[in-house]
């Protein structure tokens, strides 16, 4: 019977596989598994899951998938791997440093890190009560999945060893930290593939040198400290992808509209006084909560949107106009509250609402968008962030923003805002009202609306002048 070793090399490739990607160039792949694993059906159905979910419509070329994405964490960890091998390799137990046995554990945790993402992922766990992380674990250790069956190729127990790497379980926290933690394969793709298909150079970051100054050390991971400037730009990177494009009010509104699509449609679904002539089919284990892991793999985004084209032409008023809003880009518009406006501000627009026939629990939502740009290790926290440490010369580490007033400046401090949606038809009817005939209602949301947009402007002129 072979090693684990044995089976490891065994299955290399006689020969180097490439796949040509816009972002790195190309995906360099010697593995057989790694192959397999790509061609499998749980694997290839992430070619029809979006990446950026509802961001295509406010960045009309970020139309690439998790499919692109998953590749491209497996091709940075790879290169990180690579250079670990070659410069910080495990000479003798407990020495710290990389253990060249964890080389393929981490390439698969790593491609299949979202393999259980679905639909408009987070808006459809909201509604149906999915979670793509244990999802993910399912896919992975399921014997019925033929990822799961490929994996197995190197032991009984190999599913289950990747999976533990994703679920941040697995004993070998470097193995963990590569692709989960502040400055991760995961992320460092994400930021650049996005921007990428977005159009925006603010995810960008020195890629290059953050992999050369990257390095293992007291079974941790670590970055040179001549490398802390590589790191500062990709703190600022990850801030400003959130503040532009991942919080883009635009997307927010139409994730809003999305959520109260799916909302009404499993409302009008569960009702027996509604007649719906578009059969339920492939949802209808989701309404009950009784699907099963084959039920989730039927579903990706082109399926779900079949649903909306279909549900545009519902008796149902509320259903139709929503999926038709949905499907033709029609957003909400939005008003940014502090603490002190938002519960009177919302009595205010759902009371509006409802007077012009909008019923206020489709048709107004209230969203928080906020990122912890970085933070350090708290030990009196449930949620422990792994926080960045530089090494110097002399092997002693130091936690970045103790060093950086940079990220100093960005650590601890959620970056973000609370608004209010609501449908833009709403704001021309009330400028159609003479300002003598205003209620109250409506003079507090003209205002409110009125002043945030003022505000900006002031501030760009106080910037400018």
């Amino acid at each position: 019977m072979l090693s684990f070793e044995e089976k490891v090399k065994a299955q290399e490739l006689p020969r180097e596989k490439v796949f040509r990607d816009p972002v790195h160039d190309y995906v360099h792949i010697r593995d057989r598994i790694i192959i397999d694993l790509i061609d499998t059906r749980e694997f290839q159905r992430l070619r029809r899951i979006k990446q950026l979910g509802t961001s295509s419509f406010t960045f009309h070329g970020a139309e690439h998938t998790r499919f692109n994405h998953s590749l491209g964490v497996y091709e940075i960890t790879r290169r990180i791997i690579s250079q670990f091998q070659r410069n910080y390799q495990s000479i003798s137990a407990n020495d710290g440093l990389w253990d060249q046995n964890e080389r393929l554990v981490a390439l698969c945790a790593a491609l299949l890190h979202d393999v259980g993402h679905g639909p408009f992922s987070h808006t459809f766990e909201g509604i149906f009560n999915t979670n793509h992380e244990r999802i993910t674990g399912q896919i992975i250790t399921s014997p019925e999945t033929e990822i799961n069956l490929v994996l197995r190729r190197l032991g009984d127990d190999f599913p289950d060893r990747v999976a533990s790497v994703i679920d941040k379980t697995y004993p070998n926290k470097q193995v963990v930290e590569l692709i989960s933690s502040q400055i991760d394969a995961d992320r460092m793709d994400y930021l650049l593939r996005d921007a990428f298909y977005a159009g925006v150079s603010y995810g960008t970051f020195d890629l290059t040198r953050i992999l050369r100054v990257i390095r293992p050390f007291n079974n941790k991971i670590v970055f040179d400290f001549s490398g802390m400037h590589a790191v500062e730009d990709y703190i600022v990177s990850r801030y400003q992808m959130y503040m532009q494009v991942y919080f883009h009010p635009v997307s927010r509104g139409m994730e809003q509209i999305l959520k109260h699509l799916l909302a009404r449609a499993k409302w009008c679904y569960m009702q027996d006084d509604v007649h719906m002539k578009t059969p339920i089919g492939l949802l209808e284990p989701f309404l009950f909560e009784k699907w099963t892991l084959e039920d989730y793999l039927r579903l990706d985004d082109s399926v779900v949107n079949s649903y909306f084209v279909h549900w545009s032409q519902e008796e149902d008023r509320v259903l139709a106009d929503l999926a038709y809003r949905f499907l033709n880009r029609k957003p909400h518009k939005s008003i940014i509250v502090n603490e002190k406006e938002v519960t009177q501000l919302s009595i205010a627009l759902s009371e509006e609402l409802y007077n012009f026939n909008y019923d206020p629990e489709y048709y107004f939502s209230e969203n928080s968008s906020y990122d912890l740009p970085y933070d350090h290790y708290h030990p009196d926290r449930l949620s422990k962030n792994t926080q960045i440490d530089l090494i110097t010369k002399t092997n002693q580490t130091v936690e970045l923003s103790k060093v950086s007033a940079l990220v100093n400046s960005l650590t601890g401090k959620s970056r973000g805002d609370h608004r209010l949606y609501f449908p833009k038809e709403l704001l021309t009817e009330l400028n159609r009202i003479p300002a003598n005939q205003l209620n109250e209602n409506q003079k507090m949301i003209l205002v409110a609306y009125v002043n945030e947009r003022n505000d900006v402007t002031h501030q760009i002129q106080q910037r400018l002048f």
